[in-house]
């Protein structure tokens, strides 16, 4: 059993979409980042960060913060969604740092200079629409003759997928990008990818892209 404490954004979807595709038993407990739910002692008792998504493994007691952490013990506990190999494994951790160092962070930067505070800072705005399209031209690029990130459907595609989903607070067209659009039409096709993103409430239709 696990416990997932989470919200509905691009980190906590990753980690939904992962325990949908795996098919596990877990829990998943609403963490209302709008209501401060994420300052609790009880939830900064798993997450020092206070930041969501957050897993207690009952089977172990394990506690783990950060959403790229927490796709990594997964994916290894359940022995899915990662290569076996070597260099697959590599791989797939490069493009996850990616995701984790890059693609997240400035697309997060986009939606609060971009989407939500538009007119406020023209150079951050002006940076962060510049630094997402960048973003979205190497996706593009990796994505050329290829299904997925790393050739395989991996936890790469799944962290990478929800801020792909949010291509509209970033001002950003899919079809500029036809082999990102065709990726995330893919995925979003996969029921786990549809359970996934409506954790842990519903607040809207998947964006078609």
């Amino acid at each position: 059993m696990i416990d997932l404490y989470s919200w509905t954004t691009p980190n906590g979807r990753k980690v939904s979409i992962l325990l949908e595709e795996l098919g596990v038993e877990y829990t998943a407990h609403p963490i209302n980042i709008g209501q401060g739910d994420q300052k609790t002692p009880e939830f900064l008792a798993i997450s020092p960060n206070n930041k969501i998504p957050a897993i207690v493994d009952q089977d172990n007691g394990l506690k783990l913060m950060e959403s790229g952490a927490i796709m990594l013990y997964l994916a290894e506990k359940y022995g899915r969604f990662m290569p076996t190999d070597p260099e697959g494994r590599w791989k797939a951790q490069e493009w996850l740092m990616w995701q984790m160092g890059g693609l997240g962070p400035m697309l997060g930067q986009a939606h609060h200079y971009v989407h939500f505070n538009p007119g406020k800072a023209d150079y951050a705005e002006e940076r962060f629409r510049a630094e997402s399209k960048r973003l979205y031209s190497v996706l593009e690029k990796q994505l050329d003759g290829r299904e997925y990130i790393i050739d395989e459907y991996s936890i790469v595609d799944m962290a990478c997928w929800p801020w792909v989903s949010r291509y509209e607070w970033q001002e950003i067209s899919l079809e500029d990008y036809p082999n990102v659009r065709a990726w995330y039409q893919r995925i979003a096709a996969r029921p786990a990818v549809q359970a996934g993103y409506h954790v842990p409430k519903k607040v809207g239709e998947i964006p078609a892209g």
